[in-house]
């Protein structure tokens, strides 16, 4: 088959997924806004797009998102003109649509199957939006926008033939009737790679060594903001540092912003936290503290190895690939009680759940298993074995992506007379190849 993979930042989510397609013999290509120095990434065909305007200055702040959208949309739709143009026709188009891309595509490919990677539909309430009282809407209208943010996959939900998600949570954000024609697969963890390591040393800023006899916490995002829980974090910390006189924090994160607001008086997250929790931290001890920023995955999994207890929180919203490759390293995790998390750490069996705005009890929860090095093996041990059996890449979760992708093209394209009653049979056909995955 000729198969089209969308994303803005390819490979993405699509990693493991379409080199995987090329080894299956399937001609492959991507579509992508970045620009690379090759046109074959892993026997994929690289497409360059890109947007030929900016958002409008002084559009209504409601609308600016899906101008946003359209806009990307419609680059993609010229580009993929273009390819139509020299003789390029997919058979199949899988696309993370969340940023508008594939919104047009189904224009110039009318016959292609179209999957979408379903990854957040937003709610006023019940999920990320609200969830923190000491953020609440800094407008009464920001339900208004919201509600005009879902409309690029509410657009999708007519023209695309099946869904793929990576948690059952956040499938269920989506409403139906395009829920029943989502499919629940995670992108995958290679556990053979990312595995635990006694041996493993760091050195930090060229002298500090540290290896598996030191204590070692570890707190990782994409950036260091809200969402992920830094500021819960970073009010833990006297009291940990207190408690724990010779532990090191190794945290790990940008100090831009991913998924949340930037800060109304200006400056960054990172600064702001520090800044409150710092009169309470004696000099001494905050030299203990190590803002290492965004790191290498070669040195990433490493640090992953060495933790000896690894803070995991959020708000309830995507779940971070970084969670899973903690528990395929062994770690000891205290984590949030939100969802997704819920689905892969159960209660002092593959780790620990702490309300996500109770601070004493994540700075005692940690202490605690500092403290108790057999609790901390038996967590570890089961977490592994938990990613293992649930979202190993190779067992798991790439064979099932596959699946969804054969699935996929049984069906005929949304739109058709009978592709409602196709759609139900594909959500049949993949009922049976996601089940096992449920681990609530």
């Amino acid at each position: 088959m000729n198969i089209l993979f969308i994303h803005q930042n390819f490979p993405g989510q699509f990693k493991f997924l379409a080199p995987a397609l090329v080894q299956q013999g399937h001609r492959v290509t991507a579509m992508t806004m970045q620009k690379t120095e090759t046109a074959v990434w892993q026997g994929v065909h690289l497409e360059h797009y890109a947007a030929q305007r900016g958002t409008t200055p002084g559009v209504h702040p409601w609308v600016s998102d899906f101008e946003t959208k359209t806009i990307r949309g419609e680059a993609c739709f010229r580009a993929a003109l273009a390819m139509r143009a020299r003789g390029f026709v997919p058979d199949l188009i899988i696309a993370h649509h969340g940023w508008g891309e594939s919104l047009f595509l189904k224009e110039v490919w009318p016959e292609a199957r179209l999957g979408i990677y379903c990854e957040f539909h937003y709610h006023p309430q019940g999920a990320d939006v609200g969830f923190d009282p000491e953020f609440p809407p800094r407008d009464a209208g920001d339900a208004c926008r919201l509600r005009l943010k879902n409309l690029n996959n509410l657009l999708h939900f007519e023209v695309a033939d099946a869904g793929i998600s990576p948690t059952h949570w956040q499938a269920s954000t989506f409403p139906e009737p395009f829920r029943s024609r989502i499919a629940v697969v995670h992108d995958g963890i290679d556990t053979v790679a990312v595995a635990p390591n006694p041996d493993v040393g760091l050195t930090l800023n060229g002298n500090l060594q540290l290896t598996r006899q030191d204590e070692v916490i570890t707190f990782v995002n994409r950036n260091l903001e809200p969402y992920r829980g830094y500021h819960i974090f970073m009010r833990a910390l006297p009291e940990i540092l207190r408690r724990r006189p010779r532990a090191r924090v190794l945290i790990v994160g940008g100090d831009d912003v991913s998924y949340g607001a930037r800060p109304e008086q200006g400056g960054k997250w990172k600064d702001i936290f520090a800044a409150e929790v710092r009169p309470q931290i004696a000099d001494a001890d905050w030299e203990r503290v190590h803002f290492l920023g965004n790191i290498p995955y070669q040195y990433f999994i490493p640090l992953l190895q060495l933790s000896t207890v690894h803070v995991y929180l959020t708000y309830p919203f995507v779940l971070s690939w970084s969670l899973l490759e903690a528990m395929s390293a062994g770690c000891a995790i205290v984590a949030s009680d939100t969802q997704p998390l819920r689905e892969a750490i159960r209660h002092d069996e593959t780790g620990r759940l702490v309300d996500f705005f109770d601070v004493p009890a994540l700075a005692g929860e940690v202490c605690r298993l500092l403290d108790d090095p057999q609790a901390r093996q038996h967590l570890g041990d089961r977490a592994r074995a938990f990613a293992q059996a649930n979202y190993d890449l190779k067992t798991v979760c790439l064979p099932r992506q596959l699946a969804w992708v054969e699935a996929l093209a049984s069906t005929s394209p949304a739109g058709e007379d009978h592709g409602a009653v196709t759609l139900g049979g594909v959500k049949r056909e993949l009922a049976g190849l996601v089940a096992g995955l449920d681990p609530c």
